[in-house]
């Protein structure tokens, strides 16, 4: 498999040797990438929380925050598919969005017209500066995935690394059965 330019809307997953523990073993969707800088969200590091348990009059709901990365991890964040129905949000591809009217999530969910599998949030961010991304790439650090970005609102688990590279050339697939540590093998 070729290594693909980033772009909004990929995926990045990460090198079995990736150093960062912020990373090992993760995969992200790019909400953002431009000249300037690059933003993703984690998609498989999961919390035990759930938005009611963090944000007062926030309406009950099952629903798990995940890690969005190690940069302002005070920052709540949220991709969702109700583009047409929360002003403000930012456009990631055809039909997953990211953010928007806060108001209008929690008055959406306490009506019953967003459900869990349309709507993730995460604590904090993944970011680059301009050219950081790109130099991490060259380090082949992250592999540049494109597929159906509505696959980031699907409630992954700490597995989804291994069963995205499963699908992978050979070359990439013999990592899926890796140890996390090698020494320990």
């Amino acid at each position: 498999m070729k290594n693909i330019n980033p772009k909004r809307g990929h995926f990045l997953i990460s090198e079995p040797s990736m150093q960062d523990l912020n990373f090992q073993r993760t995969v992200l969707l790019l909400a953002e990438h431009n000249a300037l800088e690059s933003i993703g969200f984690i998609l498989n590091q999961p919390t035990k929380l759930s938005v009611h348990d963090l944000v007062e009059d926030f309406p009950n709901f099952k629903s798990k925050i995940y890690i969005g990365g190690p940069v302002e991890k005070n920052t709540l964040h949220f991709l969702h598919s109700h583009g047409e129905k929360i002003e403000n949000s930012t456009p990631i591809s055809n039909n997953v969005y990211w953010n928007g009217n806060f108001e209008t999530v929690k008055e959406l969910i306490s009506k019953g017209q967003i459900k869990e599998s349309e709507i993730r949030f995460f604590l904090g961010y993944s970011g680059w500066s301009a050219g950081q991304l790109e130099y991490e790439l060259q380090e082949k650090t992250w592999i540049v995935f494109k597929n159906d970005p509505s696959m980031a609102l699907i409630n992954n688990k700490k597995t989804l690394w291994r069963n995205i590279i499963k699908t992978m050339d050979k070359e990439y697939a013999i990592w899926s059965n890796m140890p996390e540590d090698p020494e320990l093998n």
